[in-house]
């Protein structure tokens, strides 16, 4: 039965929006290697009943696995192997930059708080599901490593790792992911929380790397309204939060420009997550939790 998981009070939990998301799974899309039996494909063959593949006999098989009816035609004796199913380990990496901060005004949530609470909420999902769950928060270094973990307390130590996080830095996104792949070396689930304002040739070599190890990557591209629409009017002055540049103009001369570049860049994020099998979600701060996580969830289900 799934573990019942009580985490303490915090901003980044939303009791609600999880419960509506209790019936539905975070699957796996490819094989994985785990610790304990569970529901998704491992690449090692086991006792479960779900039929693999045919081996041919050798000395000290159990006789009990030999396929008769293959006997009985070929004349040679092969063995059935069955698909193992294991637990998920999943690694939650959240963008701790400081484009991260925005929030366009004070009562809306930033960018890292909303990916926080969603790493928070798949997390609690992935633990009722016995899975193994840890994380990593950065900027331009490794800022925090939350341990993989399957234990019921383990959301509290998610949380308050997630609470100490201030975002205050650029993005160097190749080398956290590199290392990442060192530091949790078995294959798993990756999400990827960010607004993904970084070199594009960098993050596809981080990510290839973790696809080449057999990770199965699931990235969450979490932007603005601002970001998405420009609505600004009037004179505005824009600075940016990963550089001291500051741009005083009439924002309404830039719209059009603006938005034809988003375009562009959320094409090539697409195109880019496309051809290396990775599943892209993007993420609107303003969107409800549980609507999110509905729709990632529904769609790997399928």
């Amino acid at each position: 039965m799934p573990a019942k998981i009580q985490p303490s009070n915090s901003s980044y939990f939303h009791p609600e929006s999880v419960k509506r998301i209790r019936k539905l799974e975070l699957r796996a899309r490819y094989l994985m290697e785990g610790m304990l039996s569970g529901r998704h494909k491992s690449p090692f063959f086991g006792q479960s009943m779900e039929f693999a593949q045919h081996r041919q006999y050798v000395p000290g098989d159990d006789l009990r696995r030999i396929d008769w009816k293959v006997w009985g035609k070929q004349d040679r004796f092969f063995v059935k192997q069955y698909e193992a199913e294991t637990n998920l380990r999943a690694i939650l990496l959240i963008d701790a930059s400081r484009s991260m901060r925005y929030s366009g005004s004070a009562e809306k949530m930033s960018k890292f708080d909303y990916a926080a609470t969603l790493a928070v909420s798949i997390a609690w999902q992935l633990l009722r599901q016995q899975d193994s769950v840890g994380g990593i928060c950065f900027d331009s270094e490794i800022r925090q490593i939350i341990p993989q973990r399957t234990s019921r307390s383990h959301l509290n130590s998610l949380i308050q790792a997630l609470e100490l996080v201030r975002p205050q830095d650029k993005t160097s996104i190749e080398s956290v992911l590199m290392r990442s792949a060192d530091i949790f070396p078995k294959r798993g689930m990756v999400c990827l929380f960010s607004d993904l304002f970084i070199p594009r040739p960098e993050l596809w070599k981080g990510l290839k790397t973790l696809r080449s190890r057999g990770h199965d990557i699931l990235i969450f591209h979490i932007l603005d309204d601002d970001e998405l629409e420009f609505t600004f009017q009037g004179p505005t002055r824009f600075q940016g939060l990963e550089f001291s540049e500051i741009l005083r103009c009439n924002p309404r001369a830039l719209r059009e420009g603006y938005l034809e570049a988003m375009n562009d860049f959320l094409s090539e994020i697409r195109r880019g997550c496309a051809a290396n099998q990775i599943d892209y979600a993007q993420v609107r701060t303003s969107d409800a939790f549980d609507k999110t996580l509905a729709q990632v969830l529904l769609k790997r289900s399928r």
